[in-house]
């Protein structure tokens, strides 16, 4: 595996990092910002961002937790459900706010530009279940330097608070891509419906759909609900949007 660890620069400080590079040839390659669902940096995302990588893309995978811990983010034996495990799923939770998200975004654009290994110009992003919102978040607060971004099972993409997601969409030049869940409390499907409005409204190249029988979590291996044909299926859309904007 072609990773290397290391710390980016933010305005809060130094974040914890990961750095993936193809396994063969010789970079520059098109950057990718990659972010973590709430559990964090895990060996599931190690293998997912190499995998991408291996399609010829330098891939950066940050902490998005760097301000309330190092890694790992969960220490202890997760499970769903359990006291200790959903108290720190809440903690996590608040311990990245919307208006972080999208400074730490620019951040990370601006780090993975001035990389030696990454090309210059646009990056693209994606997001996981509520980094969905922080790859839009990060689109809008850089419009000029990301091509293209995706979320994942993303939740709360649409909401009635004046910094919801959608709210953000006439910042944002990138071409996006929305892979929803079933069934997903965080974003159900009057969410999706308002959403895909915005979009249409909005007027930039988006796609925007359901994945059949697919849960919250399915593109993760390890998630409780991990579909593995619609997990394919999420990467070779992923892979698509990237190779049709950055190129």
């Amino acid at each position: 595996m072609t990773q290397s660890p290391l710390e980016v620069k933010t305005a809060a400080g130094p974040a914890e990092a990961f750095f993936f590079t193809p396994k063969s040839g010789s970079g520059p390659w098109p950057g990718v910002i990659y972010l973590t669902d709430i559990a964090g940096i895990r060996p599931a995302y190690h293998a997912m961002a190499q995998r991408l990588a291996d399609r010829g893309y330098a891939v950066l995978l940050p902490n998005i937790f760097h301000r309330a811990t190092r890694l790992p983010v969960i220490d202890f034996a997760f499970k769903m459900g359990d006291e200790r495990s959903m108290k720190k799923l809440s903690e996590l939770r608040n311990a990245l706010s919307n208006a972080q998200m999208s400074e730490d975004g620019a951040d990370y654009v601006d780090d993975a530009l001035a990389m030696k290994d990454v090309s210059q110009g646009k990056v693209g992003v994606v997001g996981y279940c509520f980094t969905g919102s922080m790859a839009m978040r990060t689109a809008a607060a850089r419009p000029d330097k990301v091509a293209a971004a995706a979320s994942f099972h993303g939740g709360g993409l649409v909401t009635d608070l004046p910094d919801s997601p959608h709210l953000l969409l006439p910042k944002i030049k990138a071409r996006l891509y929305f892979g929803h869940a079933i069934e997903d409390r965080s974003m159900p499907a009057e969410a999706i419906a308002r959403l895909d409005a915005a979009l249409k409204a909005w007027g930039g190249k988006y796609e925007s759909e359901v994945y059949d029988g697919a849960h919250h979590g399915w593109a993760v291996p390890g998630s409780p609900v991990y579909n593995e044909k619609q997990a394919e299926r999420h990467f070779e859309k992923l892979v698509a949007l990237f190779d049709a904007t950055l190129k």
